[in-house]
């Protein structure tokens, strides 16, 4: 324990160090964390960092799900859910299958079943990875919505993959009518375990008398208890956390007071931030053992890295593939959502540069160090090792190679200079806040205005309610006065929250308001 935990808050430290120094190069951070921690792997008498196969998914996976999607826009989600379901679903099959055929083809000793427990593990793109490389680098917020709502979808799909591979290799045989029932109920199960769950969560928040520390508090247990419950019942934990987590993102304002959005965010970004830099320093910090692992077998370091290259080409090209694909569908079946372009050339480029974000990480790293150890019989479970190198090497591959070439293809290539208009955006941002003003102005004059004759205190809120108050002027603001901004406060959420009904207005710009409107109340209560 003394030797561990002075080890671990190391590991914090150099994660929040890296993270500065990432942001510096202006690279994404994972990249130098699985460098770092491929680095001081080397390093002698470090302890061995070892975490148990059977509990991967429960500690990393709950958090990072829920957090991800409480960050997504919902309406997006639902604006391009045909593209969004394509690439979470049919090109992570489309994947798996192409890395599985290949495995079983170029791989000694790889059959089907091992191939498609690989193709599970390295299928879905990593979005810690690329959310990284997006701060760097404007794209427009379609091309965004696709990847972030991708991002929470392909892990479900890949993972249901990776589980009926399992299953097959360890079984030996496949029944594909008991895998249909089977991949049914983990859809339907999970999601609807997921909605009531997140329901009944909802309400305990409504009816409890919570503050924003227990509903923070509350809030880090949820997504590990979906999980739970719905891997009990043997359908997917991870569509139980994206669907529930979903449900409770969109009624945010219903449950969660002011303090609790504002606290509740800088903690959740802290926590997650953490737990994403402990993975990726943990794939640097395995990669060594895996190695051992490979001698004790026999495997020769050159050939596994050839076959952890050969994998990797096969990813990034059917990744490719399916974009052109779904580009290709979407003019032929629905023409009328296909983004234009203003050339043919980047009409053509804007898949090729969909199909190289798909950078691995989190997911793949936690489904390989999933896999167990020995069959139930005893046996060692057939290369696990060597699928375990591919899968470092895959995630090494595509961080350095697309992660660092990324940002230079999109600026270079200029495929999103079209669309991306900065000043319309700041013109809708602005607009947005010119009728909130009026909005307020008139519920103001509508419910208080036998009220506003003699009442300073009033009288100035409503020619001035958006100037901030500042720090001498208390006095104006008494209890009633009070009451009185804080439901013009609440008015505003209700103005905001019917406006983002409006599919063309970018959901970010009304969060943005939201949280402005948050820090008010707050600022208010300590008058």
């Amino acid at each position: 324990m003394h030797t561990i935990l002075p080890f671990f808050l190391a590991m914090i430290a150099a994660i929040v160090l890296l993270n500065m120094w990432a942001t510096k190069l202006k690279i994404a951070y994972p990249i130098l964390l699985v460098v770092f921690g491929l680095l001081v792997s080397f390093v002698p008498g470090l302890p061995i960092v070892k975490v148990d196969p059977d509990l991967i998914f429960f500690i990393f996976l709950p958090p990072l799900l829920f957090e991800a999607s409480w960050a997504i826009s919902f309406k997006e989600m639902r604006r391009w859910w045909r593209i969004i379901g394509s690439f979470a679903f049919l090109v992570v099959f489309f994947t798996a299958l192409s890395v599985a055929v290949a495995a079983n083809y170029f791989i000694p000793g790889f059959t089907i079943a091992l191939g498609f427990l690989l193709g599970g593990i390295v299928s879905p793109p990593d979005a810690v990875s690329t959310g990284a490389i997006m701060k760097f680098v404007k794209i427009p917020k379609t091309t965004s919505a696709i990847l972030e709502g991708e991002s929470l979808l392909n892990d479900a799909s890949s993972l249901i993959i990776f589980r009926f591979a399992l299953i097959a290799v360890g079984t030996g045989q496949f029944v594909w009518q008991e895998a249909s029932l089977s991949f049914l109920w983990m859809v339907i199960g999970g999601a609807g375990i997921g909605l009531l769950l997140g329901w009944i969560f909802v309400q305990a928040h409504k009816r409890l008398p919570t503050d924003a520390s227990s509903d923070i508090a509350l809030t880090l247990i949820e997504p590990y208890i979906m999980y739970w419950v719905a891997e009990q019942f043997h359908s997917s934990g991870v569509l139980a956390v994206v669907c529930g987590g979903l449900f409770m993102s969109t009624r945010r304002l219903i449950f969660l007071n002011s303090a609790s959005r504002i606290k509740g965010h800088s903690v959740w970004e802290s926590f997650v931030f953490i737990l994403n830099g402990i993975v990726f320093l943990l794939i640097g910090l395995e990669l060594p053992e895996i190695v051992g692992g490979l001698r004790s077998e026999g495997i020769p370091l050159a050939t596994a890295i050839k076959y952890g290259i050969l994998v990797t080409i096969v990813l990034i090209l059917a990744r490719i593939i399916s974009s052109y694909a779904a580009m290709l569908a979407t003019y032929i079946f629905r023409p009328s959502v296909a983004p234009r372009a203003s050339t043919r050339r980047r009409s053509l480029l804007m898949p090729l540069f969909l199909g190289w974000t798909g950078m691995r990480g989190v997911v793949s790293l936690a489904a390989a160090l999933a896999i167990p150890i020995t069959l139930q019989n005893g046996v060692p479970f057939p290369n696990r090792n060597l699928i375990l190198f591919i899968t470092f090497v895959v995630i090494l591959l595509t961080l350095l190679v697309q992660g660092l070439t990324l940002p230079y293809i999109i600026n270079k290539g200029h495929a999103f200079r079209d669309f991306m208009n900065e000043e319309e955006e700041e013109a809708t941002r602005l607009k947005i806040k010119h009728e909130l003003k009026q909005h307020v102005y008139q519920f103001l004059k509508a419910k208080h205005e036998n009220e506003l004759q003699g009442h300073a205190g009033i009288e100035r809120m409503l020619k001035h309610w958006e100037e901030k108050t500042k720090a001498n002027e208390d006095a104006w603001m008494n209890e009633k006065n009070k009451i009185i901004f804080v439901e013009m406060l609440e008015v505003q959420r209700q103005y905001l929250a019917e406006l983002n009904k409006d599919v063309t207005i970018n959901e970010d710009v009304i969060r943005q308001q939201l949280y402005q409107i948050d820090l008010e109340e707050e600022r208010l209560k300590m008058i």
